[in-house]
């Protein structure tokens, strides 16, 4: 398996190579030259393996290069009931029949992050260790991705994590889980912006190839293809658990800001799985509703981003939608080139009328908004009807989710998070607090250590320049 870029000016390089790395050297993403499929016989072969065996299956079809034992111990060593507190890994909560929820948020920081990003942290140690290299990450966090690439970073040796988030954006809790961190290789910068504001500083430093060589620079944003190998397996994981036989179909919704999570069911349906529509959910920040709804893909400036109570989707320019369009075009490189020209010039383009447009229903996509009476409604509507307690954003997935559901194909949700992380929105819908997993108890009363910066790559250069003095060019 090799990797090519989105905007064809990569040559072909291997899994390890792109692990590393980030964004291409032409400013696109990675993406295998073409995607692993399996037959129907083969999804029969996957149905009722272990998480862990499942996980081998599918990620050793995107890492061929790392030797099949080492890649085995570092699925078994990262999916463990001690870090996720099940044996499954990744249960099925089923509300009723045909309707269910993806269990994704037991792991150390309580989000569906961690089942990727723990994977990634095993992953750069392994390779890290047998090049002798180091690492400096530099991240972006709407509230999620910052607490589970920390805590799967904290302490590994040769690895630095540099992440931003945007100043007083997130959530308390969310926010309490980076900053209360003391581990020396890690560093919060909050910037004062918003997500789009840290995202962008994030691919200026990576387009900036002299100094992302010279200072070992890597990321773990979804940008980077790992994590979206990582969360193909679950798709998987909940197809297998809500079906009985590989001739059924199955929707899934989807809560998206950057459009990783969702971009991992698009590559998991074109590799075999038969999933019949991914239905994708925004907040009022709709800028991929809008594109599947009219055909224009419009990011919208700093100014117009909204700040919501489902803070993770506050999002207005979507890193991994250049992924499915480079599907869409058909892998046309200079297509992709030329639509991204506008889009990183602060543009936008239509493909409304055009063929592209029309194709754009043969991958099974659909979409719809939430804002925040509709999220608080579901919340108490899922616990009243359920006795399930669920966080904004998942609320956010199961309101468009079930707008689209259909009679005879069941409806898996992807859930996000688990409810303490937004307690306030909790306390909206239900009038009283959620429950606090163990040792979270006094979490937003910790120290806090972090520092504050304007939306300035070059700031961000000049700290990590300061940080790593010693490190070896």
């Amino acid at each position: 398996m090799r990797y090519i870029s989105t905007r064809g000016g990569m040559p072909p390089k291997k899994f390890s190579k792109i692990l590393l790395a980030g964004l291409a050297p032409d400013g696109g993403l990675a993406m295998p030259e073409t995607y692993p499929e399996i037959s129907p016989a083969g999804l029969e072969e996957l149905r009722g393996l272990s998480y862990q065996e499942l996980a081998f299956e599918i990620i050793s079809r995107f890492a061929d290069d790392i030797p099949a034992p080492d890649l085995r111990s570092i699925i078994v060593r990262t999916y463990t009931t001690e870090l996720f507190q099940s044996e499954e890994i990744a249960p099925l909560k089923t509300l009723e029949p045909g309707l269910h929820i993806l269990g994704l948020s037991n792991g150390p920081t309580l989000a569906f992050k961690d089942i990727a990003m723990q994977l990634l942290g095993n992953l750069f140690e392994d390779v890290l260790t047998k090049t002798g290299e180091d690492l400096n990450i530099l991240g972006a966090t709407s509230g999620d991705t910052g607490p589970s690439a920390e805590y799967a970073m904290r302490g590994k040796r040769g690895i630095r994590v540099f992440m931003l988030s945007p100043q007083g954006k997130m959530s308390h809790f969310q926010t309490a889980q980076m900053f209360s961190l003391q581990d020396p290789n890690i560093f919060n910068i909050a910037i004062r912006g918003v997500f789009d504001d840290c995202q962008d500083i994030v691919k200026a430093v990576s387009n900036d190839y002299a100094f992302k060589q010279k200072y070992h620079i890597g990321t773990v944003n979804s940008i980077n293809w790992a994590r979206i190998a990582a969360q193909i397996v679950y798709y998987f994981k909940g197809y297998f658990a809500a079906t009985r036989s590989n001739t059924e179909q199955v929707s899934f919704a989807v809560p998206s800001g950057n459009f990783g999570n969702i971009c991992a069911g698009h590559v998991a349906r074109m590799m075999g799985l038969p999933i019949r529509k991914l239905i994708l959910a925004t907040n009022e920040n709709e800028v991929l509703d809008e594109f599947f709804q009219t055909g224009c893909y419009r990011p919208r400036a700093t100014a117009e981003t909204m700040h919501t109570s489902s803070p993770s989707m506050d999002i207005s320019k979507a890193s991994n939608f250049e992924r499915f369009i480079f599907d869409l075009t058909g892998r046309d490189t200079a297509k992709v080139k030329e639509l991204w020209r506008s889009v990183d010039k602060g543009g936008a383009f239509d493909l409304a009328g055009t063929l592209l447009w029309e194709k754009v229903k043969d991958f099974g996509f659909v979409s719809g908004t939430s804002n925040h009476a509709a999220r608080i409604a579901t919340i108490r509507k899922i616990q009243e009807r359920y006795g399930v307690l669920v966080d904004p954003h998942t609320a956010d997935g199961l309101k468009v989710g079930l707008e689209h559901r259909e009679e005879g194909v069941p409806l898996i949700c992807l859930e996000t998070a688990l409810p303490v992380k937004f307690s306030e929105s909790i306390v909206e819908a239900i009038g009283h607090e959620p429950a606090r997993p163990a040792g979270y108890e006094n979490l937003e009363n910790l120290p806090q250590r972090y520092v504050v910066m304007n939306a300035d790559a070059d700031a961000v250069k000049a700290f990590i320049v300061e940080q790593t003095s010693g490190i070896p060019e």
